[in-house]
């Protein structure tokens, strides 16, 4: 029962993400690159942690925050 509520738990965030990273169209150049940054680090990692057999929840909040701060740091470095 542990396995199907894991795989059910990374379909709803892939699916959240999806969602998320369709609503960008009307979000400036930076909101875009920062929210893009969390989700693509939201799914890294969460499937990393699944891999590896780890908490998919506390993967993908650590993973949206790494990748929040690279969205960031590439909108730094594309405005200059």
């Amino acid at each position: 029962m542990k396995k199907s509520f894991a795989i059910t738990s990374k379909a709803a965030i892939c699916g959240v993400m999806l969602l998320a990273l369709g609503a960008c169209s009307n979000m400036s150049n930076s909101q875009q690159r920062l929210v893009s940054g969390a989700g693509i680090g939201a799914v890294g990692g969460a499937a990393v942690t699944g891999l590896t057999g780890g908490c998919v929840s506390c993967g993908a909040a650590i993973g949206a925050g790494a990748g929040a701060v690279g969205g960031y740091i590439v909108d730094q470095n594309a405005r200059h």
